[in-house]
């Protein structure tokens, strides 16, 4: 029996739950409080990543490299400032620096990036999605070799316990695969099942087929309040408007824990400021989207464009552009490539990635409502774990049998 469905958040994981419920034949409704697609999910570098299993909390990483995260011209950035919640972040991001956490958050990764990688591949062929969609894979570049030959024993372990190895490049052998890349840079590991995309036009794309089967896209509408009755939530209100369903979806990306007296729980999502530079392909343009490693910048050439993206800055919700970021962008391709960018610039962006302690997220039912199902906080990986969110989600709200295991996931 159809049952109505109101989401809140119109980003690529909001989208995905949408079309997976409107397919089952669900009345759907999105609600968003700026416009579809616009936040973090527009302009972010596009990778469908099953290869970004490891977590970011590591063992080893506390020390030498949390120290140069208050350095501003570190690629990840803590602006010092008092904050009790980024305290406790951070608290809870240094608890999970141990090889345990770190297998076990590994394992919930690798099921949504694989599953999404199959999913995406899938709604491709089968919808016609007009995103760039391009199977090249994705390039792990390191200048130096000792950074190269350290990335073996990570690689190792990826193959071993998720079958997902790379192809290592090294001795002139990258430059022949990629001759964009100078000739001084050493090495790189090639990850062939990787896949990428422009996000913006996936959203279009997407929006349109949501559309036509029916979905509501309602724009510019801020939920301000949750209407409950007893263990259930009846309805949300938007300015003057009350908006009700049987169920509810919260996918607020890093706006989420805005919500955490309402949902009776606690987010700990911090907003992780990425930044992006789309321009005009140079005339040596790369053929394979690229990590350059050591100064984490990624590159992902379009069909009709060319980005540059990554950093990450922890400033709490600063809606201001900071030019620095973007300059080390910049700065950092051009140890790498030939042509690191060009002058005919098209956008200059900014995004706010829903950051967890574990860089896990959270997909589960609100501890307050038994109704409200919350599918939040995939980190960098909102794009690359999109589908499988959505899939699983439909999943959950409908009480089938889940695609993937989605314990991992809980509220914690």
């Amino acid at each position: 029996m159809s049952t109505s469905t109101l989401i809140v958040g119109g980003g690529v994981v909001g989208t995905a739950v949408a079309y997976y419920l409107a397919k089952a034949a669900h009345q759907v409704t999105i609600v968003d409080q700026g416009r579809h697609g616009g936040a973090c999910s527009h302009a972010n570098c596009g990778y469908v990543s099953p290869s970004h299993i490891p977590p970011i909390p590591q063992p080893g990483l506390i020390g030498p490299t949390m120290r140069s995260m208050l350095s501003s011209s570190s690629p990840f950035y803590i602006r010092p400032r008092f904050s009790p919640a980024l305290f406790s972040f951070l608290t809870r991001f240094w608890w999970n620096c141990n090889a345990k956490q770190m297998q076990h958050a590994a394992t919930g990764k690798h099921a949504l990036l694989h599953s999404s990688r199959q999913l995406y591949q899938e709604l491709i062929e089968g919808q016609g999605l007009d995103c760039n969609w391009e199977k090249r894979g994705l390039l792990f570049v390191f200048y130096e070799e000792k950074h190269f030959e350290e990335f073996q024993k990570l690689n190792d372990w990826l193959a071993r316990d998720f079958q997902t190895p790379a192809t290592p490049y090294c001795n002139g052998e990258l430059q022949k695969l990629e001759p964009a890349l100078k000739d001084e840079v050493y090495g790189a590991w090639h990850y062939p099942e990787d896949a990428h995309l422009r996000p913006d036009r996936l959203l279009s794309s997407w929006r349109g087929i949501l559309e036509r089967m029916g979905v509501k896209i309602l724009e510019q509408h801020k939920v301000t309040r949750f209407i409950g009755e007893g263990n259930r939530l009846r309805a949300v209100q938007c300015g003057d408007q009350e908006i009700s369903a049987d169920r509810f979806v919260v996918a607020t990306g890093s706006w989420s824990p805005f919500f955490n007296r309402e949902l009776g729980c606690t987010l700990r999502i911090q907003p992780g400021k990425g930044y992006s530079i789309t321009m005009a392909r140079p005339t040596i343009c790369p053929q394979i989207p690229m990590l350059l490693e050591e100064r984490r910048v990624g590159v992902t050439p379009f069909e009709d464009g060319y980005r540059l993206g990554s950093t990450m800055e922890f400033g709490g919700y600063d809606s201001s552009v900071n030019k620095k970021r973007l300059a080390l962008l910049k700065s950092g391709a051009s140890q790498y490539l030939k042509e690191p960018f060009t002058d005919e610039t098209y956008e200059e962006w900014y995004g706010w990635r829903p950051m967890t302690p574990d860089d896990m997220p959270y997909i589960d039912f609100a501890p307050k409502y038994g109704n409200v199902l919350i599918t939040a906080g995939h980190n960098m990986l909102g794009l690359s774990m999109g589908a499988g969110t959505g899939k699983l989600a439909w999943q959950m709200l409908d009480k089938l049998t889940p695609h993937v295991d989605p314990s991992p996931y809980r509220l914690r």
